[in-house]
């Protein structure tokens, strides 16, 4: 599968959303990511639907929701209504991850799976054949700008193993950390979906630069348009 960046707009000027998504998306966006932290699951308190509403009024890329809260299952049928195309659940925050697949699903959205660093990727293996994405968080959730642990990518590279065998059109996802000289290593362990918050939208020589980074470490090339999914 082709790789795809996708920018999180946790990092993003929100005074100045739709014109930082456009310009990420002009320079190669293949999805705009949403994170959701609910101030439980994790430490802090961020985007809600009013801003995944903006988000897809801003663009008609793919709208990644990543839902990094307790008990999801409440929030689903509001986050599908704002024209989310995916919503993300942590296998860590249901004991019911199974039922919130299936529910998603009813939602008309693509359904992924999430895992904390520390969480094993045997803890997912009952529901891979349920779902479009599973996403390796290579930080743990909460802030942007932290750095990238390298001991996830043995994970990574298990899942898109055990995926190929019984799900080879799910995609694998990594978020936290990713940077220019992180993707690489990501990437050939096998995931294939990339979020970057301040890579994107922090980075020193504007988005723009950042995007351009990016694509060529994900082997994208110069066209603007190759990261597009």
């Amino acid at each position: 599968m082709k790789p795809v960046i996708a920018p999180s707009i946790l990092s993003a000027d929100l005074t100045r959303l739709g014109e930082q998504i456009g310009e990420a998306v002009a320079h190669g966006a293949g999805w705009i990511h949403v994170d959701v932290m609910d101030g439980h699951f994790v430490p802090n308190l961020t985007l809600g639907t009013a801003v995944a509403a903006a988000v897809r009024q801003a663009t008609d890329r793919w709208v990644d929701v990543h839902l990094m809260v307790e008990r999801p299952e409440a929030l689903l049928p509001a986050f599908a209504k704002t024209g989310a195309n995916s919503l993300t659940v942590h296998v860590e925050a249901t004991p019911h991850i199974h039922r919130a697949l299936q529910q998603i699903h009813a939602l008309s959205c693509k359904a992924g799976v999430a895992l904390n660093p520390g969480t094993p990727a045997e803890a997912v293996f009952p529901v891979l054949h349920l779902v479009d994405l599973v996403l390796v968080m290579s930080v743990n959730p909460g802030f942007s700008g932290q750095a990238f642990l390298p001991e996830v990518l043995p994970k990574v590279r298990l899942l898109r193993e055990r995926l190929d065998a019984v799900n080879p059109q799910a995609r694998v996802q990594i978020d936290g950390g990713i940077n220019a000289q992180t993707l690489p290593e990501a990437l050939r362990a096998g995931a294939d979906v990339f979020v970057a918050a301040s890579a994107v939208f922090r980075h020193p020589e504007g988005i723009a630069a950042g995007m351009t980074a990016l694509r060529q470490a994900a082997g994208l090339g110069s066209d603007p348009l190759g990261s597009a999914d």
